[in-house]
């Protein structure tokens, strides 16, 4: 039996224990009292480093609200996104497998000619929203989709996906003032419509999602918030337009390091201000004990801001810890015991079983999920049986970098110099990392064995995931071995 379904199996009998009856139907959903079934909530924020936040390390400044979550709730230590920039991570996410098996494996870039620019998620793909759909709750993504251009196919958009309400904007980032994408056109939706709306992002992404948990607190919801902050164009509440569709981009750069410190600092602030929004609407309005909140960061530091861990090796972008380790919280008061911290790894793709385990929703069988159901983590403090972790990058410019976890071992694949999309020149580092978390100290000539070890194991969980990889249009030449 594949270990998603083991795991799942077993989760199943414990959340059995736990849960009230599953409802199947829309109609019988909209007939329910909030009790019945528990409202989910996962809220990503963008570009945000192991340290972004104070209960995690972060020196510069405090935010009260993310720290609240985790006095009330549960850090956890060793979570990691499935990707090391946002399209795959969110791909991930969204389908609860590695998004390989998706054919996202880079950014989808706005610059029509790229080689990633007209792929997206296709609608074979099975995600979160979908089966919870399906089950009766009403789902909604506020902020930021990122997984296909939709003036490339109409497929990617995200209603296509399960989502009942979408706010937001497709493409990577958008000026937080004019709203205008990375692809240098208007990129603010109610749903298909294209809406002129003044404000910055930030401040509607978090009005828009305590709106749509407002419209939905009678029934079930599943409310997927993706934050733009902090990825840049770097502005803060008042600052001047960015980006233009006239004029494009207008790049901007600190005078110093206060001035950097302050404009991190400006663009973090209003993320933890929603954070608490939606806890005390919650508590409020009586939805807290039923309502399950995840919060954590779609990969690691940009250089834009200094939110990353000094303890961690690597930047956005890297198979080292620092550009996959992220902050993460999960909070249900009365369910999960306060101030609890799990050193149990974890990864994005455990999101879609997870959130599908709490629903008692069953989980496709035609895509079997790489992830796994975290609830016995997350509500017992118990840990997991034994697993790899694999990550696999490729960048804007075709570079490709692997890497592979096991217990306290690491694997660190480079290709530097390899012809763009190809594993040429294949060079291989291990990491132990209970000894040696900042990955300094390479330990390939003293332990050959278990890098050979795991380096087969690495190429042969690579070549699964292309073996029957969702096709897409576009894309690097080589494929790999």
């Amino acid at each position: 039996m594949p270990y998603s379904r083991m795991r799942l199996s077993f989760v199943s009998l414990f959340v059995l224990s736990i849960c009230v009856p599953v409802f199947q139907t829309e109609t019988n959903a909209a007939t329910r009292s909030p009790g019945d079934r528990p409202n989910l909530i996962v809220i990503m924020v963008d570009d945000m480093g192991y340290a972004g936040v104070s209960c995690f390390g972060n020196p510069y400044f405090k935010t009260p609200e993310i720290d609240r979550l985790a006095k009330e709730g549960l850090k956890l230590t060793d979570f990691h996104s499935s990707g090391t920039v946002c399209s795959p991570t969110r791909a991930g996410l969204l389908t609860g497998r590695y998004q390989q098996r998706a054919g996202i494996e880079a950014v989808i870039h706005p610059v029509s000619d790229h080689p990633e620019h007209r792929k997206g998620l296709k609608p074979v793909e099975n995600t979160f929203a979908e089966s919870l759909k399906q089950a009766g709750y009403r789902t909604g993504l506020i902020g930021k989709w990122h997984q296909g251009y939709p003036q490339n196919s109409d497929e990617y958009h995200p209603d296509n996906h399960g989502f009942d309400t979408f706010v937001g904007y497709h493409s990577g980032n958008i000026d937080f003032i004019s709203h205008v994408g990375d692809h240098v056109k208007h990129d603010w939706w109610h749903g298909r419509n294209e809406t002129k709306e003044a404000g910055y992002s930030t401040h509607l992404i978090n009005q828009y999602a305590l709106q749509f948990i407002k419209d939905n607190q009678d029934r079930p919801f599943c409310l997927y918030l993706a934050h733009e902050a902090i990825h840049n164009p770097v502005q803060v509440p008042g600052d001047p337009v960015r980006r233009t569709e006239e004029e494009g981009w207008k790049r901007w750069k600190p005078a110093n390091e206060a001035e950097r410190i302050e404009k991190f600092k400006g663009m973090t602030l209003p993320v933890d201000e929603g954070v608490g929004q939606i806890r005390e609407f919650l508590v409020k309005s009586g939805l807290d004990k039923n309502t399950f909140v995840l919060f954590f960061s779609d990969n690691g530091p940009s250089r834009d801001f200094p939110s990353g861990s000094p303890k961690l090796r690597g930047w956005k972008g890297s198979v080292y810890e620092g550009g996959h380790r992220v902050p993460a919280i999960a909070w249900w008061p009365g369910r999960i015991k306060p101030g609890t911290v799990s050193k149990v790894p974890a990864i994005s793709i455990d999101v879609m079983p997870t959130l599908l385990g709490i629903a008692q929703v069953t989980p496709p069988e035609d895509r079997p999920l790489d992830g796994v159901d975290l609830s016995p983590v997350l509500f017992e403090q118990q840990g997991l049986p034994p697993r790899p972790l694999f990550w696999a990058s490729l960048s804007n410019r075709g570079g490709r970098a692997e890497a592979m976890r096991d217990g306290p071992w690491k694997l660190v694949v480079q290709h530097p110099r390899a012809t763009p999309g190809t594993f040429e020149n294949e060079k291989v580092e291990l990491y132990r990392l209970d000894q040696d978390p900042e990955e300094k100290a390479n330990l390939l000539k003293s332990k050959p064995q278990q890098a050979a070890k795991m380096l087969k194991q690495l190429k042969a969980w690579y070549r699964d995931t292309q073996s029957t990889a969702t096709p897409q249009t576009g894309g690097w030449l080589s494929k790999g071995s």
